[in-house]
């Protein structure tokens, strides 16, 4: 059973059970601001667990991709990734412990067919402090399941992570007791630090014991916790069963919820029995075109092409939702992982055409059972090809750079802080792609680098990264920060003049689709008093005859005064059947507002975009004071993507 198999079992055993199968969210939540980027199965289900009804019902299931950029530096070991997929089913106050332990057996012993012997499970060992008993309802029904099996059903207590490292595990004990910093969940932490109003309650994680010696480095004796390796967490059941009403009191609540991931990853492993994720299905293809591509094998080149495989899987994603590489914010990050993944080609021996042979190995491991890869994949390897060639051209220009940087000390050049942060600063360099560039040495080509100019003993300065640290304080003490003041949809206020250059933006991104082609999708906007910022999909500048005719279009249909309206419709019936532009990426509710820009007496409005406005009420006011639409500048936002700004004058 592969991979692929696993997951597509587990959606179809949790609809057999009455569970509506539903969608993926994006890795970019829009409407989201607390976080860069999905980094769980359950944060798009976190206001139906608080208390929201879900649209489908009170049972869901789905496998949600995730993203988690703080991992980034772990990316190398065996078992972490920053991209992954969680296997999730929730219950919104009908079915509750007992149904979701016996299924989660079920589902791992006879569907996937794991070694049960190999599964260790643990549970709250309570919170008599906060009125919370020991979950020995959940424990119970483990001990069943795997009496039933034949297998040992010893409990016991351990406590705290550290108390597990000190205790070990007693002989036959496969049910363990940990407290709320492990096995309990909030928004927060454990029960201390659970937000007053929030549900919260146990959980009960699933662990696989690979059997690998313990490694003493992280404790004296192993427990399911322990990070050595031997065990692997491969799911968790959360049993949202309280909720906090005052410091330091619960109250349980009338309807508990189930909220249910499982790593489907590291499951995969497991039924492998190789704690190595990058062997499964779903990532050996790509260790294979590596060592096709430069004659290395992965036992000798673990650490790059682990790295390489999961980066290019998270950059293939993100560009799938809408992501491209840029300086700011989540294009910052998807731009560092594929300056990384190259970083660690040049390891590799792989200095040409990397990406084009890489990305589409990706997108055929996810395409069946993903259409938006299928509907995206030309333009997705397109974005990630462009974003190679340019730093490409960044590299060499970085490279020549820090040829010339450093102080020379006994032979050795030593680069400073301040250099590095001229690398950051000139050249595009991020300081942590400076040190991987220094360590891997990579020439650009054989023309440009002699062997003898290469980076090679150059180091870092000890001082190098507060230096560093110090120069990036006095930057942005410098700058403005540029989501300050921004509300939703870019406006930054909503004054008149606010509303005129909002209602401007939606009049040009039509126009813009009329002359450039259907394929213009909005990236972002930020809007001021004093003018509008557009950015948009476009491979290619923009000339002066069609920035002209977008000039024309839009104060053409100023002059009609087009009547401005909005309308509440489901999300589906305005994007499907009624083809309401929305910016690309966008994860929208039920309903959308839908704006309209129509003339009289005309069927069809000139502009029809989901929006949350506000605007003014006919587009003639944008001409108040004999004032026209006028484009200030046209250019290159990041790879693939173009930016306007425009005024009223």
């Amino acid at each position: 059973m592969n991979t692929e198999t696993i997951r597509n079992e587990y959606l179809k055993f949790f609809e057999a059970r009455g569970h509506k199968v539903i969608r993926r969210a994006p890795l970019v939540l829009h409407d989201d601001p607390t976080t860069l980027f999905t980094g769980s199965g359950m944060q798009p289900i976190i206001p139906y667990l608080l208390g929201e009804l879900h649209p489908d019902g009170v049972r869901v299931t789905d496998s949600q991709t995730c993203l988690r950029a703080q991992d980034i530096d772990d990316i190398g070991d065996n078992r972490h990734t920053t991209f992954f997929e969680m296997l999730g089913n929730w219950s919104f106050g009908d079915y509750f412990k007992q149904q979701q332990v016996e299924w989660m057996f079920e589902f791992l012993d006879t569907v996937v067919g794991l070694d049960m012997s190999k599964l260790y499970v643990t549970c709250f060992i309570g919170a008599p402090e906060y009125d919370i008993a020991k979950d020995t309802e959940a424990a119970d029904v483990w001990k069943r399941l795997f009496e039933k099996k034949g297998l040992s059903t010893g409990m016991q207590d351990i406590g705290s992570e550290e108390d597990g490292y000190q205790k070990g595990m007693d002989d036959g004990a496969r049910i363990f007791f940990y407290d709320g910093s492990k096995n309990w969940w909030s928004r927060s932490g454990d029960p201390e630090h659970t937000p007053v109003g929030d549900p919260c309650g146990p959980d009960s994680e699933m662990f696989y014991d690979f059997g690998t010696p313990h490694n003493p480095e992280y404790g004296p004796h192993c427990h399911p916790n322990c990070d050595c390796g031997r065990f692997m967490e491969i799911g968790n059941n959360v049993f949202m069963a309280y909720r906090k009403v005052a410091e330091g009191k619960f109250e349980p609540l009338e309807h508990p919820n189930i909220d249910h991931g499982s790593g489907l990853e590291r499951i995969a492993a497991a039924k492998l029995n190789d704690p190595d994720v990058y062997k499964i299905s779903l990532m050996w293809p790509i260790i294979q075109k590596l060592e096709q591509m430069s004659g290395k094998k992965y036992d000798s080149h673990t650490e790059s092409m682990r790295v390489i495989a999961d980066h290019l899987r998270a950059a293939t994603f993100l560009a799938v939702d809408g992501c491209v590489p840029s300086n700011k914010q989540q294009g910052y990050v998807m731009r560092r992982l594929i300056r990384r993944a190259l970083v660690k080609a040049f390891d590799l021996g792989v200095e040409q055409n990397f990406l084009q042979e890489i990305v589409p190995i990706i997108a055929d491991l996810y395409h069946a059972d993903f259409p938006e890869v299928a509907e995206n994949r030309d333009a997705v390897i397109a974005t990630l090809i462009k974003e190679e060639k340019s730093f490409r051209q960044t590299l060499r220009k970085g490279l020549n750079y820090l040829l010339k940087a450093g102080i020379e000390f006994d032979g050795i050049r030593v680069v400073s802080g301040e250099e590095v942060f001229t690398a950051y600063d000139t050249h595009g360099y991020p300081p942590d792609l400076t040190e991987e560039i220094i360590a891997v040495n990579p020439p650009v080509t054989e023309e440009e680098l002699s062997s003898s100019n290469k980076l090679s003993t150059v180091k870092l300065a000890d001082d190098w990264r507060a230096v560093f640290d110090a120069k990036m304080q006095e930057q942005r003490q410098r700058s403005q920060t540029a989501a300050k003041g921004d509300f939703k949809g870019g406006l930054g206020g909503h004054t008149l003049q606010h509303k005129k250059y909002h209602t401007a933006t939606h009049l040009m991104y039509q126009a813009l689709r009329d002359v450039l082609g259907d394929h213009v999708i909005q990236r972002g906007s930020n809007i001021t008093e004093e003018r509008l910022r557009f950015d948009f999909s476009h491979d290619q500048k923009v000339t002066p005859e069609q920035i002209a005719e977008v000039e024309r279009i839009v104060n053409e249909q100023i002059a009609h005064d087009l009547k401005i309206s909005f309308a509440e419709y489901p999300t589906n019936v305005a994007r499907e059947e009624m083809h309401a532009l929305g910016q690309f990426g966008d994860r929208y509710g039920e309903t959308v507002k839908v704006y309209k820009m129509i003339a009289d007496g005309e069927e069809k409005p000139f502009s029809f975009e989901i929006c949350g406005g506000p605007h003014v009420d006919h587009t003639s006011q944008l001409a108040e004071g004999n004032k026209t639409f006028k484009i200030l500048k046209e250019e290159a936002s990041s790879a693939g993507i173009r930016r306007i700004k425009a005024v009223l004058i």
